[in-house]
């Protein structure tokens, strides 16, 4: 007999019942602690149910609570018991009534059997743990915890504040260093006698009493005082979240647990009835491999990586992630075409034909969303209702990409649009936006309006795509950003055209060889002189001359030929 476990039970008492039935079949005594808390009708039960093994013993009862001394007190009690009793047990194993042996008994003593003088516990300063939580990470060592976290949280708090403000620091006994780790460790007999039976162990006590969490570092803190060996890792396997509270494991957990080669786990669900059938079983073959938790922690990493940040561009309908807290705001590239509409008249249909995507027309248009081919309603029940869309605009913009995963999605944006999105589509990493300012005079020029209206319609356009440039332009700004005047582009439009194209990354993209219609603007220049003359600046076009038309075409020669 080498190994002896403790088990720490306040709940599910069948499955306890079953675990204990296993470790005593493989020749292990068991001293069980249960909760005081516990009903006697109910602890009576349980004692009846396991009297007819022999080796099974129950430990005087303590009142447990979380992060309180009380759980440092029942393993006292129950170590005490198991080193009186049984005298040739080697090692002490620590454990709870919802931990699950994951391989062969016989596995864990041979393991053991080779390092009689080794301590397995997790044992580590204060300065070198990641996991501690709630802000106190050496003051729960140096501060006063007489109030319950869980039950007293109010005057936990405001003593924490009261020690603060007064400087009420307590110094801790002479000759140790405080260490933390997880509280499920596997000791031997003689580090943890020398714990129990230490003439200072009053002192230590009465000091690790008003410790916050003392289970975490009691034992963690004086086996670093008789340990000739220590192996700072836990043999137990049990993997918290960001919160610090303990992953459960489930029935579509086996494979993954098999995997991690430890000798056991914790937390399991009591209603896991395919992994206490499978792991209960002691004809399970013996691996001999040392326990690897760092297999499976690659995946633990990543359910809290999707549990703290999602996936980018989904949100859960239950609650709406903090603005600038989102993993991205949206699921895949987009494009953003601002003034291309106005200055080409097939623009839509082209850029559809030259790059295979999805083009949609003004999606923030004020009287209706404008999808691809004016449909009704696009992917994801999304429909053309404006104040629906308007009700949460930013939400529309990411349903519409995360409906469409895998397609690029370009739409037409511009002073024109609802502005409900325009620091969003800025400060988006996803968001290749390209813009032509001006460009929203076209239409106003090619209007048949008094001039007057024209020239209060094109003050407010150029303040809004001021303020929309702003965004764009402000160190917040993520997105792809490329800006052309009206001026610079129709310059060279083909080579502006070739650059966006480039920029979106077109599968089978070739030279822009066919450019799309360019609106006649034939007289535009004095137009923008005319609304000079009516004291509005109009410079969001860029040096546009008064006699500007369209770029001049050449006409073709004709090759001379030779007439015999």
């Amino acid at each position: 007999m080498s190994v002896g476990v403790i088990m720490l039970v306040h709940n599910a008492f069948d499955r306890a019942e079953q675990v204990i039935r296993h470790w005593s079949a493989a020749g292990c005594p068991v001293v069980i602690h249960v909760d005081k808390n516990v009903k006697f009708t109910v602890y009576d039960a349980f004692v009846k149910s396991v009297a007819d093994l022999p080796d099974v013993l129950f430990s005087e009862r303590h009142r447990c609570e979380w992060g309180t001394w009380s759980i440092v007190a029942a393993s006292q009690s129950a170590s005490n018991m198991m080193l009186t009793k049984f005298s040739n047990v080697r090692h002490v194993y620590l454990a709870s009534g919802s931990c699950l042996p994951l391989r062969p008994i016989r596995d864990l003593q041979s393991y053991l059997e080779k390092r009689p003088r080794t301590d397995f516990i997790e044992s580590a300063t204060t300065a070198d743990v990641p996991w501690t939580q709630g802000g106190l990470d050496f003051e729960r060592f140096t501060l006063r915890f007489p109030f319950s976290w869980r039950k007293n949280r109010f005057l936990f708090d405001r003593y924490v504040e009261f020690q603060r403000s007064f400087k009420m620091h307590r110094s801790m006994p002479d000759g140790i260093l405080p260490h933390m780790g997880s509280q499920w460790w596997c000791l031997t007999r003689q580090t943890l006698s020398a714990i129990l039976e230490d003439p200072d162990r009053a002192v230590y006590d009465r000091y690790f009493k008003l410790v916050w969490i003392p289970d975490e570092s009691y034992f963690q803190t004086l086996v670093r005082l008789y340990s000739q060996r220590i192996e700072s890792r836990s043999l137990t396997l049990s993997k918290f979240d960001y919160q610090g509270k303990p992953h459960i494991f489930y029935d579509d957990h086996l494979q993954l647990l098999r995997r991690s080669d430890c000798f056991v786990a914790r937390k399991i669900w009591p209603h896991a009835n395919r992994l206490y059938d499978n792991f209960l079983i002691e004809e399970n073959p013996l691996k001999g491999a040392e326990p690897n938790p760092g297999k499976i922690d690659r995946i633990f990493s990543k359910a809290v990586e999707r549990r703290t940040r999602g996936r980018p561009g989904l949100f859960m309908q239950s609650r709406l992630p903090r603005p600038g807290h989102e993993n991205e705001l949206t699921s895949a590239p987009y494009s953003v075409f601002e003034g291309f509409a106005e200055l080409f008249e097939d623009f839509e249909p082209w850029l559809a034909r030259m790059t295979g995507t999805r083009v949609h027309g003004h999606l923030y248009a004020k009287d209706r969303v404008e999808f691809e081919g004016r449909q009704e309603t696009f992917s994801g029940a999304l429909c053309d209702n404006a104040k629906l869309r308007d009700y949460n605009a930013r939400l529309f913009l990411v349903n519409l990409i995360w409906n469409t995963r895998g397609e690029r999605q370009c739409f037409q944006y511009g002073p024109m649009s609802r502005q409900l999105v325009s620091w969003d589509l800025a400060k988006d990493p996803n968001a290749h936006i390209s813009v032509i300012t001006g460009a929203w005079a076209i239409p106003l020029f090619q209007s048949n309006r008094n001039f007057s209206d024209i020239r209060a319609d094109a003050a407010e356009l150029q303040r809004i795509e001021s303020e929309h440039l702003k965004a764009l332009r402000s160190p917040w700004a993520k997105a792809r950003i490329r800006i052309w005047t009206l001026a610079d582009f129709i310059e060279t439009p083909m080579e502006a055209l070739q650059t966006v194209l480039d920029e979106m990354g077109a599968k089978n993209l070739r030279l822009v060889t066919e450019a799309p219609k360019m609106a006649d603007l034939t007289g535009f220049g004095q137009f923008l002189q005319n609304l000079k003359n009516q004291g509005m600046h109009p410079y969001l076009m860029g040096d546009f001359p008064s006699d500007a038309g369209p770029p001049a075409q050449r006409p073709s020669r004709r090759k001379p030929y030779l007439v015999r």
